[in-house]
């Protein structure tokens, strides 16, 4: 009688344990650079990678303007603090807050308008690295369009047609940002 009783609020603590996992994303951060780099999330803090070497950063359902960047030219104390000559997030290992430029960006929002995600790289903050940044799940051209070759769909075309000078379609533009399902994991590389 009494599990009963706790049933409903078990349920609905189960579903929301459910949907707020579902549509978290893991990126996977990649140094191929000759040299080292240290990377840096906001959210996710920062990490050195040496040539070689990988970060998985998982990142929660709903997070917005959030970036990736790789840091160059670092030295820390081993408390986390010290320098960096690109990309420097207030002198700290653990970044809080976005990067001084020069530096080549990973932009993203998660699991935003119509269930979907958008992401970039943007070079506003200036260049420090070469860096390629693409989807490794959920993905076909249909519906995660992250190459040259994607167009518009027919819900698209649709849209399209009655608003012609309407961005509807992630190739739309050719600086456009690109989308992909909730849900979604990436791919970060410096120096792909």
């Amino acid at each position: 009688m009494r599990i009963l009783k706790n049933l409903p609020a078990f349920c609905i603590l189960c579903a929301t344990l459910f949907f707020a996992s579902t549509n978290a994303a893991r990126f996977d951060i990649r140094n191929n650079c000759p040299f080292t780099v240290w990377a840096a999330a906001v959210p996710g803090g920062g990490r050195q990678l040496n040539r070689g070497q990988s970060w998985a950063l998982d990142v929660r359902a709903g997070t917005q303007g959030a970036r990736i960047w790789a840091r160059t030219g670092c030295s820390f104390d081993g408390a986390g603090r010290g320098r960096c000559q690109t990309g420097d997030c207030g002198g700290v290992l653990q970044c809080q807050a976005y990067g001084q430029p020069p530096n080549t960006l990973a932009e993203y929002a998660l699991n935003q308008y119509n269930n979907l995600d958008f992401f970039d790289i943007s070079l506003v903050d200036g260049f420090n690295v070469p860096m390629d940044f693409s989807p490794t799940s959920n993905g076909t051209d249909k519906y995660c369009c992250n190459s040259g070759s994607c167009g518009p769909t027919d819900l698209s075309r649709f849209f399209k047609d009655r608003c012609p000078s309407a961005y509807s379609y992630p190739k739309d533009d050719p600086t456009s940002t690109f989308t992909c399902p909730g849900g979604t994991n990436y791919r970060v590389v410096f120096c792909p």
